[in-house]
C-alpha cells in the first residue's frame, strides 16, 4: 500500500514537471514591430528605432513594408557593412514578416531592393539571452 502511494505521488510530480516544461515552451518574447508606426522603410531611422530596446532570445522581429518595393535580408556582419546582397542567410519578401529572435549575439538586416541598404536601410541588432 505505502508503495503504491509512492508510485503515484511520483507519477502526480511528473505530470506536473511535464505540464510546466509544456507551459514554458508556449510562452513568447516580446513583439517588436520594426520602425513601429512608419514600418521598414527607407525615411525609417533604424539606429534611432533601436535605443532604449532590449532584444532576447524568444522576441519576435516584425517588418511591415509595401510588398514588392521592398524585402528583409538577414545577412552577416560584412555584407551588412558592405550591402551586399548575395550570399544571405534568409531573405523575406511579404511585406509582413516576423522573424523569431534564436541566436544570442549580433543580428543584422538590410533591403535587398535597388540602392536600399546603401541609402540606410539596414538594421542591427544585440540579441541577449
Amino acid at each position: 500500500m505505502l508503495f503504491q502511494a509512492y508510485q503515484n505521488s511520483n507519477m502526480i510530480m511528473l505530470c506536473l514537471v511535464l505540464a510546466a516544461f509544456l507551459n514554458m515552451l508556449q510562452v513568447r518574447g516580446a513583439t517588436h514591430i520594426v520602425g513601429d508606426r512608419d514600418g521598414w522603410s527607407l525615411f525609417a531611422d533604424s539606429n534611432n528605432w533601436t535605443q532604449g530596446k532590449e532584444f532576447h532570445v524568444g522576441d519576435v522581429l516584425v517588418f511591415n513594408y509595401e510588398e514588392h518595393v521592398h524585402s528583409v535580408m538577414q545577412v552577416n556582419s560584412t555584407a551588412y557593412e558592405d550591402c551586399i546582397k548575395d550570399p544571405y542567410i534568409s531573405l523575406f519578401a511579404s511585406g509582413s514578416d516576423s522573424v523569431v529572435l534564436s541566436v544570442v549575439g549580433q543580428s543584422w538586416y538590410i533591403c535587398g531592393v535597388g540602392d536600399h541598404c546603401e541609402n540606410g536601410q539596414k538594421l542591427s541588432i544585440n540579441v541577449a539571452p
